[in-house]
């Protein structure tokens, strides 16, 4: 038989030990241990649900998960180490909707979300709140917005950095709120929140799970927060559409991806395991008071969520002419 002759048959061969060997590979990854790849700041709400996320699918699956955080660049530099990592199951990228709103705001990063990624599972969703240093004249979102309406420029925001929740939950404020408001990125959540409630920088919308306590300690006032209803952790505290700006919505969600290319039996154990811990009553109830809700979601159904999100930021993103500063 000729050289050419055999193309077809090896060609079929391979996919045929590909169908079989995908079972089996399930079957037995992790052989070693798994490194989860948070490209945001330790500290904030990706690094923390990671760590809680990674010791729960070590008893699970009986392998480390192993955190690493590589933050900079609005997540991108992270990322794209998981891009460019093996498709073999053995590295994960821990990701938020900064990705799926990175999409339209930095074109030009080197990946594609949904051309270099599948998606594997989400893990929950939170409301953000808007908070203010103590030292700040408004107590209310009515007075912050006539007192930035009074002194265009003079109020600044703090943000995880471009693209992230924080970032858009005030472009979308200003927006909706017609005032504009200088925008200060940092590298990682953690710097943003600090800076707050030291004064250096006037207002912020950052996660409920990470900020309520600050909020309860006096360190910041919160203005509102940002879900459809007001939040279990923080009762007193108006929605935005309460406080002035009907029709305001924006949480953070989080999830796992992989490099494209990871067996789908690999995706389909992962996604089952980060389901059945996210699933469970006690970690329900964990999340709960700290405002978080699970997300549970098979890996088709969570793949067109990000696709739908990444077609809702792109929406908002045109319409209010939002751009990387």
């Amino acid at each position: 038989m000729r050289p050419a002759s055999l193309r077809p048959l090896l060609a079929a061969l391979g996919v045929m030990y590909a169908i079989a060997s995908s079972p089996v590979m399930a079957q037995t990854w992790p052989t070693k241990p798994v490194k989860i790849i948070v490209p945001f700041a330790a500290g904030g709400p990706a690094d923390v649900y990671a760590r809680f996320l990674s010791q729960r699918l070590q008893d699970e699956l009986g392998q480390p998960f192993v955190v690493e955080d590589r933050p900079g660049a609005g997540s991108v530099i992270g990322t794209d180490a998981v891009a460019k990592a093996a498709p073999d199951g053995y590295t994960l990228l821990l990701m938020s909707n900064t990705h799926t709103v990175n999409e339209t705001l930095i074109p030009t990063k080197p990946f594609q979300l949904m051309r270099d990624f599948v998606a594997v599972a989400p893990i929950n969703y939170s409301d953000l709140v808007l908070v203010a240093n103590p030292a700040l004249a408004a107590s209310t979102v009515g007075a912050l917005i006539a007192q930035a309406k009074a002194q265009p420029g003079k109020i600044n925001y703090a943000s995880s950095g471009p693209g992230t929740p924080y970032h858009m939950a005030g472009e979308l404020f200003k927006s909706m709120a017609g005032i504009y408001l200088v925008h200060i990125p940092y590298r990682g959540s953690s710097g943003a929140r600090t800076d707050v409630i030291g004064g250096q920088v006037d207002v912020m919308f950052d996660a409920v799970t990470t900020m309520a306590e600050q909020v309860r300690a006096g360190k910041v006032k919160a203005l509102a927060t940002t879900g459809r209803q007001r939040s279990e952790v923080l009762p007193d505290v108006p929605t935005m559409s309460e406080a002035g700006v009907p029709g305001y919505e924006a949480t953070i969600w989080l999830g796992l991806m992989a490099p494209k290319g990871t067996p789908k039996a690999v995706v389909d154990r992962l996604n089952a395991a980060v389901s059945k811990i996210v699933g469970q009553p006690e970690v329900r109830q964990l999340w709960s008071k700290q405002g978080a809700s699970p997300l549970v979601m098979s890996p088709e159904v969570f793949d067109k969520y990000v696709r739908d999100d990444i077609d809702k930021w792109a929406r908002v993103i045109k319409t209010a002419r939002i751009k990387v500063d």
